[in-house]
């Protein structure tokens, strides 16, 4: 039974400028225990996937309009009252957030954020909450907790305030952490430093991760299973070596030709022609055909629906579901 079963979400942002499709029609489901990827260029609707998720869309302008997100085969986290939801986000569900100084608030020490979840949901009292605190800072790798967790955000680096906010989102033994580019804001040695810890705290407690990220080089050491967004919608979506060795869709090509890693020594580095779409205009066929090599007439047409292709491996490209091209 799956831990979360999202169905048809559909994350609508109604501004002056016409009506932006941020979520169009996205269905996924995730396991107990299980490292799910999603990955895709800024914009294409991996981060606001997880806020409607979370109920942390605001509201206006945004609106989910349909869909629904089934968590434990019995709440419905699109339908909670935010009464409701509260008692089910912080607690069994977390979130480490992109940009930790903007998380964090500069004028709280860190100890009475890091112990809000405990508090509010009411699992200890103050003096119980400030011990696992300390714990969840030294779990962490921060050191000297007991001392540090009275400081403020500004005194600690990049890497240490991320964290903090690991420390926060595991501290109430979550089933499901979403983890929203955690690693983009720090340099390379300290995301290898944040990768391995978030693996080895899955490992010790058994809970489900979702990884947001545009970087595929972290998605093929890190995940079992990748969803491919593009303009609001999966693309592509399968296990991660299968993923990296069968492709089959050209965005995803595309995305991994951009791989520096991956380009022989020398050459110029492949960039994916073209911008993303619009999505405040309505999009008929597939929305990566202005950009893909390999598109034809048929492809601007509706409509475009994800299939699969293989066993547990589907895509959105209607040329590779004929079998008309193969990577």
């Amino acid at each position: 039974m799956p831990l979360l079963t999202i169905s048809n979400l559909r994350t609508y942002f109604h501004t002056r400028n016409g009506l932006v499709r941020a979520v169009d029609d996205v269905s996924f489901e995730i396991e107990k225990g299980e490292t799910l990827g999603i990955v895709g260029e800024s914009g294409s609707g991996k981060s606001v996937t997880c806020y409607s998720l979370m109920g942390l869309v605001p509201q206006p302008p945004g609106r989910i309009e349909s869909g629904s997100a089934i968590f434990d085969d019995q709440t419905d986290l699109l339908k909670c009252s935010v009464e409701e939801l509260n008692e089910v986000r912080g607690k069994r569900m977390a979130m480490v957030f992109q940009d930790p100084m903007t998380s964090l608030n500069p004028y709280l020490r860190i100890e009475d954020q890091l112990i809000e979840p405990l508090l509010i949901h009411k699992l200890c009292d103050r003096n119980e909450a400030v011990r696992r605190g300390i714990r969840a800072l030294e779990e962490v790798g921060v050191p000297d907790a007991a001392r540090r967790i009275r400081s403020y955000p500004h005194e600690f680096s990049g890497g240490m305030r991320q964290r903090v906010m690991i420390a926060m989102a595991l501290i109430t033994k979550p089933e499901l952490l979403i983890a929203d580019e955690p690693t983009t804001a720090v340099d390379v040695t300290v995301q290898a430093q944040i990768l391995e810890l978030i693996k080895r705290m899955q490992q010790e407690r058994g809970m489900a991760v979702i990884w947001v990220t545009h970087d595929l080089g972290v998605v093929a050491g890190f995940c079992r299973r990748v969803l491919v967004m593009y303009a609001g919608r999966i693309a592509e979506s399968a296990p991660t070596e299968q993923l990296f060795s069968r492709t089959k869709h050209p965005y995803t090509r595309a995305l991994q030709r951009s791989i520096p890693a991956l380009q022989p020594k020398g050459a110029e580095l492949y960039t994916i022609p073209g911008a993303p779409p619009d999505l405040s205009r309505p999009i008929e066929g597939c929305a990566f055909a202005p950009r893909c090599e390999f598109t034809q007439d048929k492809c601007g047409k509706p409509p475009i629906e994800l299939k699969a292709v293989d066993p547990d491996h589907a895509t959105a490209c209607i040329r590779v579901q004929s079998k008309e091209i193969t990577f």
